[in-house]
C-alpha cells in the first residue's frame, strides 16, 4: 500500500543558514504521482513533536521502502556534456540529482570527454558496485551506453565480442534521462520527454525488458542497438555528421534537404525472415520467446531485389515529437518482432509525401511503393555503387583503406559504415530499462470506467 512512497525524512524548523538540528515538527513522506505519462513528486507532511514517535515512524517506513524490489541504492551516472545544446549537465544537476539524493541513492558521476568514452568506461568499470547505470544525453549517447553494456556482458561471460548469435543479457538495468534532440528511446519508453519522469522511474525501480538487435557483417559485430536505416536515412546522417559545426536542428534540416536534392535509389538484395502469426497475450509472448530459435527452422526466408530508396529495421516504435505515431508503430518494446519498412523507388514528390506523413497521425505506409513486414531477421546487401551525394562519406572511405566502397547505416542515430552484407538479428528482452511500457499503461487507463 506504500509502493508510491520513495522517501521519508524528518521535518525540522531551522534558522537561516542552519544545516543541522532545529526544532522537530514531524516527518515528511515523498510520493510519486502519475498524471498521464508524466510522473511528479509530491510531499506530504505529518506533524508530531515527539522525537520517539517520529523516530519509530521513520525507521518503520524506511524498512518498508528498503523491501521493495529493484529500487537502486547505488548508480553509475554517465553524462554527455555535448548533447543537444550542452544541456545534459544542467538537466541532471538541476532536476535529477536532487531527487536521487532525496531517495538516498548513492551516485558516481562521469562526464564523457570524447566519442567512445562511455564505451571505454563500461569495459573497465567495476559494475558489481552498482545497481544500475544512468545515461544523461541523446540517442547517440544511449546507443553507445547500450552497446557498451552488452559488450561488457559478452566479455564477462567469456564470449567473443563478435558473437551475434547468442548474446548475453545486459548485467544491469539502464536508466535514460533525455537530454538530446529527438530522444526516440526515451519517448518510446516513457511516452514523453521529461527528465523528472525518467528519474522517478529509476528511483521507483520500474523495470521494462526491451528487445534489442545485433548488426553484423560476415567477420565482425558492428553494433548492438534497437533501430536502423539504410539508404535515405543512412545518407542523411552521413551528411549531417559532416556538418557537425552547425546547430543540431539546422544540421538535421540541411541534411534532409540536401539528400532529397540528390535523391537516388540503391540497388539492393534484401532477405528477411517474417513472423507470420503475431502473438499478443502475455502467455503467448512467453511461448513465442521460448520457441524463438525453434520456429526459425520452420519459417521461410523471403527475398526481394531492386531499387530501394530506404530500408528501416526497428525493434522499438521509435516515437518522437516529429513522429507521434512512431517510425515503426506496428512493433512494441518487447513483443519479439522487428518492423521492416521497405520504400521502393518512386518520384521525389511521392517520397516527400511519405516522409511528411510521419509528422501526422495518418498512416505513413499507405502508399503503393511502401512495403511493411514483421520480422525477426534481415539481411541486406547493396548490389551497386551507392550514390555518394557530392562526397557524403569520402572521409569514411579514407578511414577504411582497401575498401572500394562503403555504405552508411544509421543505427540508433549513430553512423556506421559497411562494405558488405549486414545481418540484423532480433534478441528478445536482451536489456532491462528503467521505465514502464506505455502500451500497458494506456490499456489500464482505457479499462477504468470510474469517470
Amino acid at each position: 500500500m506504500l509502493k508510491d512512497i520513495f522517501s521519508v525524512k524528518l521535518k525540522r524548523r531551522r534558522m537561516a543558514g542552519q544545516e543541522k538540528g532545529g526544532t522537530l515538527l514531524g516527518i515528511t513522506v515523498f510520493v510519486c504521482i502519475r498524471k498521464g505519462h508524466k510522473l511528479k513528486d509530491n510531499a506530504i507532511d505529518f506533524y508530531n513533536l515527539s522525537e520517539d514517535f517520529c523516530d519509530i515512524w521513520l525507521r518503520q517506513l524506511k524498512d518498508i521502502l528498503n523491501g521493495f524490489p529493484n529500487r537502486p541504492k547505488s548508480l553509475k551516472v554517465i553524462i554527455n556534456p555535448h548533447s543537444h545544446k550542452g544541456e545534459a549537465p544542467n538537466v541532471y544537476y538541476r532536476h535529477v540529482a536532487p531527487l536521487l539524493k532525496l531517495a538516498d541513492i548513492q551516485t558516481h558521476v562521469t562526464e564523457t570527454n570524447y566519442k567512445g568514452h562511455a564505451l571505454a568506461l563500461l569495459k573497465e568499470c567495476e559494475l558489481q558496485e552498482y545497481d544500475g547505470i544512468v545515461c544523461v544525453g541523446g540517442d547517440g549517447s544511449v546507443s553507445e551506453v547500450v552497446h557498451g553494456l552488452l559488450l561488457r556482458a559478452q566479455m564477462d561471460a567469456g564470449k567473443t565480442v563478435n558473437d551475434s548469435l547468442s548474446p548475453v543479457r545486459a548485467p544491469l538495468p539502464l536508466g535514460i534521462i533525455p537530454a538530446g534532440t529527438t530522444n526516440t528511446m526515451a519517448y518510446s519508453l516513457h511516452g514523453i520527454r521529461h527528465s523528472v519522469t525518467a528519474a522517478l522511474h529509476i528511483i521507483m525501480g520500474n523495470i521494462q525488458p526491451v528487445d534489442a538487435c545485433t548488426f553484423s557483417t560476415e567477420d565482425k559485430l558492428l553494433r548492438f542497438g534497437f533501430s536502423s536505416m539504410f539508404g535515405f536515412g543512412g545518407q542523411t546522417l552521413a551528411l549531417a555528421e559532416k556538418h557537425r559545426w552547425m546547430p543540431s536542428s539546422q544540421r538535421r534540416d540541411f541534411a534532409v534537404i540536401k539528400t532529397l536534392a540528390v535523391l537516388k535509389a540503391d540497388s539492393c538484395d534484401l532477405s528477411f525472415l517474417p513472423i507470420n502469426n503475431r502473438q499478443s497475450t502475455s502467455h503467448q509472448k512467453k511461448k513465442n520467446k521460448d520457441n524463438f530459435l525453434e520456429n526459425e527452422t520452420k519459417d521461410q526466408w523471403q527475398h526481394t531485389q531492386g531499387q530501394l530508396l530506404n530500408v528501416s529495421i526497428m525493434a522499438i516504435p521509435c516515437l518522437c515529437s516529429m513522429a507521434p505515431r512512431g517510425l515503426a508503430p506496428n512493433t512494441r518494446l518487447n513483443d519479439g518482432t522487428m518492423a521492416l519498412v521497405i520504400v521502393h523507388n518512386t518520384s521525389r514528390p511521392e517520397f516527400v509525401k511519405h516522409l511528411k506523413r510521419y509528422a501526422t497521425h495518418k498512416d505513413q505506409f499507405d502508399f503503393p511503393f511502401v512495403e511493411t513486414h514483421l520480422v525477426k531477421e534481415v539481411k541486406l546487401c547493396p548490389q551497386s555503387t551507392s550514390h555518394c551525394g557530392n562526397g557524403l562519406y569520402e572521409n569514411h572511405k579514407e578511414a577504411h583503406t582497401g575498401l572500394s566502397e562503403v555504405h552508411p547505416w544509421n543505427i540508433d542515430g549513430d553512423l556506421q559504415v559497411a562494405s558488405s552484407e549486414v545481418h540484423i538479428r532480433l534478441h528478445p528482452e536482451l536489456i532491462n530499462l528503467y521505465g514502464r511500457n506505455i502500451e500497458e499503461l494506456d490499456e489500464m487507463k482505457a479499462k477504468c470506467s470510474c469517470l
